[in-house]
């Protein structure tokens, strides 16, 4: 065999051999790129789960919750989205349950007051507690603007309180200091009143409807 002969088939030889390494380079190349792109595919859709779970977490914390939540009207001034609108004493109107405490807070000139105050919290009694103070002690509690106003006072802290800030000691208007325990959407406040609808939004201020008109000490 001639020379010649001999390095056309070594030339042939090296050049299928060049060929099969390139291939197999590009599978190799090939491969790797289908797995990094599964990878960041997955911790993209990891990532959006999470996202999406936050924000469904944030939209329940920010919702009004409780049993008595229900009987809200479900549109017009008196629901939740309307009574966001206004600012508390005039919200506090146009709810149905909180027809005592309205007549209350008129009685005691506290309308004004309690709507230009911003960002407070209100503990707001419903009819039915106001219900169980025997009558003779609420006619005469209405008939004496001082004490009805410092009752009033008392439900009303100085600062917005969210579900997540709302167990602890809070000082009142009134002065003196009311005590919540519990965490959402269990909560009581002073130990026998009961957190029937909370969380609910005002344009000044977060309101907690409860089931027994609190009492200052003093």
């Amino acid at each position: 065999m001639s020379a010649s002969v001999r390095n056309r088939r070594t030339f042939t030889a090296l050049l299928a051999a060049g060929a099969l390494a390139l291939t197999l380079g590009a599978c190799s190349s090939s491969g790797g790129s289908s797995s990094s792109s599964a990878s960041a595919a997955d911790s993209s859709s990891a990532a959006m789960s999470g996202a999406t779970a936050t924000a469904s977490a944030a939209t329940a914390a920010d919702q009004p919750f409780g049993s008595a939540c229900a009987a809200v009207p479900k549109d017009g001034a008196g629901s939740f989205s309307g009574m966001a609108k206004d600012p508390v004493a005039t919200a506090a109107s146009n709810n149905p349950l909180l027809s005592t405490l309205v007549t209350a807070v008129k009685q005691a000139g506290l309308v004004d007051t309690l709507n230009s105050a911003q960002n407070i919290t209100v503990f707001a009694p419903t009819n039915d507690a106001f219900a169980k103070v025997p009558k003779a002690d609420l006619d005469a509690l209405l008939a004496d603007k001082a004490k009805l106003t410092k009752v009033l006072t008392y439900h009303v802290t100085p600062d917005r309180l969210s579900p997540n800030a709302l167990a602890g000691t809070h000082k009142t208007l009134e002065g003196g200091n009311l005590t919540v325990a519990g965490s959402t959407p269990d909560f009581t406040v002073n130990g026998n009143s009961k957190v029937l609808c909370g969380n609910v939004q005002t344009a000044n201020a977060t309101v907690y409807i409860v089931d027994t008109v609190l009492m200052p000490t003093s």
